[in-house]
């Protein structure tokens, strides 16, 4: 476990309410609509793929709070499609997982809550997820950031 702070961030960003198995098709329609409001506007993309999270469940059956988000160079003027806001700067607890998603959850999550409750740290109930590679879903190659945001 990494303890890292994460400065503000200038995000083009969309917000559902779904559930773990929403995600998926939820990401292959709205990374490309991101994708081309980034092209349109004349933007350039300044990090990689986050979705963020809040109040994750424990099952696939609770629907909960999700964010896609492609962190953008902000630009002078915009009025896209999709929204533009800026993420605060958080504190987090992080962990990368290299594999198949198919293994986020128990090689990924399991232990960095794990480590984290070892730790006496207290969670914000934010969690991230940061695509540093995706070479579709049963990839080994595939790195993931995990990022639990800890209380201030």
């Amino acid at each position: 476990m990494q303890i890292k702070d994460i400065p503000a961030m200038w995000v083009l960003a969309v917000r559902r309410r779904l559930r773990i198995p929403d995600i998926a098709p939820a990401t292959a329609e709205l990374s490309p609509l991101i994708e081309r409001q980034i092209e349109e506007a004349g933007m350039e993309a300044a990090g990689p793929w986050l979705f963020i999270s809040r109040g994750l469940p424990g099952d696939a059956s609770t629907a909960f709070d999700w964010e896609i988000c492609r962190p953008v160079v902000r630009p002078q003027d915009y009025r896209g499609a999709v929204a533009l806001g800026r993420l605060p700067p958080v504190t987090v607890a992080s962990r990368e997982h290299e594999g198949a998603l198919s293994t986020l959850f128990s090689e990924g999550y399991a232990p960095l809550i794990r480590e984290v409750e070892a730790s006496g740290r207290a969670l914000s109930g934010e969690s991230r997820e940061v695509y540093h590679a995706w070479n579709g879903p049963e990839a080994a190659t595939n790195r993931v950031e995990i990022q639990f945001c800890l209380r201030r």
